[in-house]
């Protein structure tokens, strides 16, 4: 009925600090696993001035860790600046200590700022991915290979067969059309351009069977709070969401994608009714009953936890019990 999705900023403006915030992340994990939450979600940038998550493989296991069953979903996980054959280990271990737990969505990057940090050329980067794509199966396989000339030998194998599922994320025809040449599921980031009609249509030509395919209906909201005061809610939480949306409103560009808003104050953020809102507790339950979920971003654009944590008791008292009655 509601997932959680964490990336970490914590803007200069913002009262809580990041060793707070990742305390808490930790704990909200250990608390949506006993009260319903479907899955979390953490994400990657880096060079990012209000300190947006580097380093989901290191947060992703440490929220296995405090977990027992609860899917987690790395997403994105920005393959070109990786090394493949650390990677391949990394993930193969991070499968066994999950249990099977964490997938990937794979992202090709997006920020010139990026790219230049970690000397990888931005050019060519969908080449590469795919090709570290087809890598990671290999690797994944226990057996030694070829790879550039050299030999390779990942130990140990992934607990899950062909190791830990992958889905391509994109916002393109062309990432579309690579996740099925790539025989990966679709993760798409805007409902445009028809993405999951090309995505099939490329799967049947190539004599595929289609994955799974996640197109975001227009008009989701990626990160639903519920409060009692509504418009004092906005007040105090308003400044964080605003924050978020401007900083992916800036990096993406104009570039189709759910999170996108031309909101330039508070005011403005609320009055778009798009992926940031503030419901009341009976809007809520009636968003959940219409939708099926209801997705938050607990700590979104560094949230103290305090304020975060009125929203998370909400949802797990009042609405979703409502809903399933």
């Amino acid at each position: 009925m509601f997932l959680m999705r964490f990336d970490m900023r914590a803007p200069d403006f913002g009262a809580a600090s990041a060793p707070e915030l990742y305390s808490a992340a930790l704990e909200m994990a250990e608390w949506g696993e006993q009260h319903g939450c479907m899955t979390i979600v953490i994400s990657e940038h880096h060079a990012s001035p209000d300190g947006y998550l580097p380093s989901p493989l290191i947060l992703a296991p440490a929220i296995a860790a405090r977990t027992k069953a609860m899917p987690i979903q790395v997403a994105a996980l920005l393959l070109p600046l990786y090394e493949p054959v650390r990677l391949a280990e990394d993930l193969a271990v991070l499968d066994l200590l999950s249990d099977g737990r964490v997938s990937y969505v794979i992202g090709l990057g997006y920020r010139d700022e990026e790219f230049e940090m970690f000397g990888v050329a931005r050019k060519g980067r969908g080449r590469r991915a795919e090709k570290t794509i087809e890598f990671l199966r290999r690797a994944w396989t226990g057996e030694p290979f070829e790879f550039e000339g050299r030999r390779v030998h990942v130990t140990p194998k992934p607990k899950t067969p062909g190791g830990p599922v992958l889905m391509l994320g994109g916002s393109s025809a062309t990432a579309a059309k690579r996740a099925a040449r790539c025989d990966l599921g679709l993760y798409a980031q805007s409902s445009a351009d028809d993405l999951e009609t090309i995505y099939r249509e490329e799967c049947k030509a190539l004599g595929k069977e289609a994955g799974f395919c996640m197109v975001p209906p227009p008009g989701i909201v990626t990160s639903a709070f519920v409060a009692e005061d509504v418009d004092r809610a906005w007040r105090e939480m308003g400044p964080y969401l605003l924050h978020d949306a401007q900083m992916y409103t800036k990096w993406l560009g104009g570039a189709a994608a759910a999170v996108t808003s031309g909101a330039t104050s508070v005011e403005e953020l609320r009055a778009e009714r798009g992926a940031y809102q503030i419901f009341s507790v009976d809007e809520a339950i009636a968003f959940v009953r219409e939708s099926g979920i209801l997705v938050t971003q607990p700590l979104c654009g560094g949230l103290p936890p305090e304020m975060a944590w009125r929203s998370l008791r909400l949802i797990a008292d009042r609405v979703l019990p409502a809903v399933h009655a």
